[in-house]
């Protein structure tokens, strides 16, 4: 007997880095070191401004971004994809941090990392794909939304202590301290904001000839926009004096040391009580970064990336990040898009980006002091822009019912309630519209009269007969003609059934039965038949009144023989 236990179902743990080492060459390491450092200057603001929107210190966010990044391009799935501190994750940390503190978050995202681990391992990677699309819409214009309104404070100066993780509590507390709005931080806010949005992008810039103009536009797209922004704003704090907070102000700066390693306090009563936290993170880490490894598989010609062997990635990122002080990470789509447009080839690229953010800690972390949290703000108000599909709602009409109310139910649970109450009652809802659509798509039609002898009524059978269909096998007898002594059921299109429908025919039998009329099954496929015979309907049935054909039942011999 075969072992329960089988370690060839398991994912081999093998990294992609292994597979690109090999025939590794100068050319694509200029351009692996190239692209690492460009992203890294992209993830340097990005970094900052996540951990702060998340209700953490800004240096947790460089270190999820130097510690997460370097392993998820080490030991991941994909060649180009860049983990690190996401935006979707603003909000699932802020509302973590509001309810169970700082320590839990770093607990929950530790137990998330081995959760993601164990769903790389037991190869449910591809699990993922199959939550609709509806559902990732809908919780990610959700969460864009979120964020944006998380940024009102600072981008307004708002003097709030704390801002509270419920969506209408978070609106009536803004809307309370609107008398300590600050003009100096508005505009630094939004000069930040349109920076960040008139900027060239180098992912944007066509590789053809071009004129002047172009060419400077092309030469500006190598410095992010996000930098300029926060540099400028960082420069008008300082010469003018704004009165305006900033991460000096409010965190007292960021450390200039390497992050020092640190054991939560862990037990299994806490743990019980971060079981939906947990799941949370878990949940949103898988679909983000198995989303982003995809959009880099579209844009590249290199090898399409290994889910399980990503999630295991994940996990290990998630599991030892938080033992340094690092906030959940994922992958991120903005930095892996940069990535591959700066010229990345491989993982190199990712340690690279790691490396780079390290050293720029350890080097200019005095500099971050005056960095406006309004500019912060402004730069997030565009990654919540970026991060929504908001063109899915204006074409919402053009879909069925069914999925206008999982993609709106969805955005709308996840804005009022949270992320995880808002998969389920999505997947659900997909689930039972499912369903509902493959019962309407099953048929049993009346077969031609003038082709039968006489006393003798068929039906054909079309689609799936399941739970969700049985209703129709049910109302059978309704529709038996009086005076007939066979019934004929045509299964030849009938593509697969479950124990429910087989329960269904068992019932017709039984209530024909006690009307002396007789059941035959004709042409029917593999599936149904296998399910039939293994059941022990055959023999209760009667293995004559199982017949290969329609010609069978109604050929040469009396059909009502049966």
């Amino acid at each position: 007997m075969a072992s329960w236990f089988d370690r060839r179902r398991l994912q081999p743990f093998r990294p992609r880095l292994l597979d690109a080492l090999p025939g590794y060459s100068r050319q694509r390491f200029v351009a692996d070191l190239g692209a690492g450092i460009t992203v890294g200057i992209v993830a340097l603001p990005l970094a900052m401004a996540f951990a702060i929107g998340s209700g953490v210190k800004p240096e947790a966010g460089l270190f999820t971004a130097i510690i997460a990044g370097f392993l998820i391009s080490a030991l991941g799935g994909s060649h180009v994809q860049i983990g690190g501190p996401a935006g979707a994750f603003i909000v699932i940390v802020y509302g973590i941090v509001e309810r169970y503190g700082l320590a839990n978050l770093l607990i929950a995202t530790s137990m998330a990392g081995v959760l993601l681990f164990l769903m790389g391992l037991l190869k449910l990677g591809a699990l993922v794909r199959y939550i609709p699309v509806s559902i990732v819409i809908g919780f990610t214009n959700g969460i864009a939304v979120l964020i944006a309104l998380s940024q009102v404070k600072d981008l307004l100066g708002l003097r709030i202590a704390k801002l509270p993780a419920d969506f209408f509590t978070q609106i009536i507390v803004l809307v309370r301290h609107l008398d300590s709005f600050s003009l100096p931080a508005l505009l630094i806010g939004l000069a930040c904001l349109a920076t960040v949005v008139l900027w060239p992008k180098s992912y944007t810039m066509p590789t053809a000839p071009m004129g002047a103009v172009g060419k400077l536009r092309r030469l500006a797209a190598h410095v992010p926009g996000t930098v300029v922004a926060l540099v400028g704003a960082t420069l008008a704090t300082v010469v003018w004096q704004l009165p305006v907070e900033t991460i000096g102000s409010r965190f007292g700066g960021i450390p200039q040391t390497l992050p020092a390693f640190a054991l939560p306090e862990f037990s299994w009563a806490t743990a019980k009580d971060l079981f939906i936290p947990t799941l949370t993170i878990a949940l949103l880490g898988a679909i983000e970064s198995l989303l982003c490894a995809r959009v880099a598989d579209n844009m590249t010609e290199l090898p399409r990336h290994d889910p399980n062997q990503e999630l295991m990635a994940q996990g290990v990122a998630n599991f030892l990040t938080p033992l340094f002080g690092g906030i959940p990470a994922t992958g991120t789509i903005a930095r892996t898009v940069t990535n591959v447009r700066a010229g990345g080839t491989s993982p190199v690229a990712g340690i690279v980006h790691a490396l780079t953010l390290l050293v720029v800690l350890l080097a200019a972390a005095p500099l971050a002091l005056h960095v406006p949290l309004a500019a912060l703000a402004g730069i997030l108000l565009f990654v919540a822009w970026n991060m929504g599909e908001w063109h899915e709602f204006h074409r919402l009409r053009r879909f069925a019912l069914t999925y206008r109310i999982i993609l709106v139910g969805t955005f709308v649970l996840t804005v009022v309630f949270d992320l995880t109450v808002a998969v389920e009652v999505g997947l659900v809802l997909a689930c039972v519209f499912f369903i509902w659509r493959m019962g309407q798509m099953f048929q049993v039609l009346d077969h031609r009269p003038d082709e039968l002898p006489p006393g003798v009524q068929a039906f054909e059978l079309f689609g799936s007969l399941f739970f969700g269909a049985v209703g129709q096998i049910e109302d059978l007898p309704g529709r038996v003609r009086t005076g007939t002594r066979a019934v004929v059921l045509e299964m030849h299109r009938l593509i697969s059934m479950d124990s429910s429908g087989l329960d269904a025919i068992k019932q017709l039998h039984r209530v024909l039965q006690r009307s002396e009329v007789a059941l035959v099954l004709a042409n029917v496929n593999d599936q149904p038949l296998s399910l039939i015979r293994r059941s022990g309907f055959e023999a209760l049935l009667g293995a004559e009144n199982i017949v290969p054909s329609m010609a069978a039942a109604l050929g040469a011999e009396d059909p009502l023989a049966f």
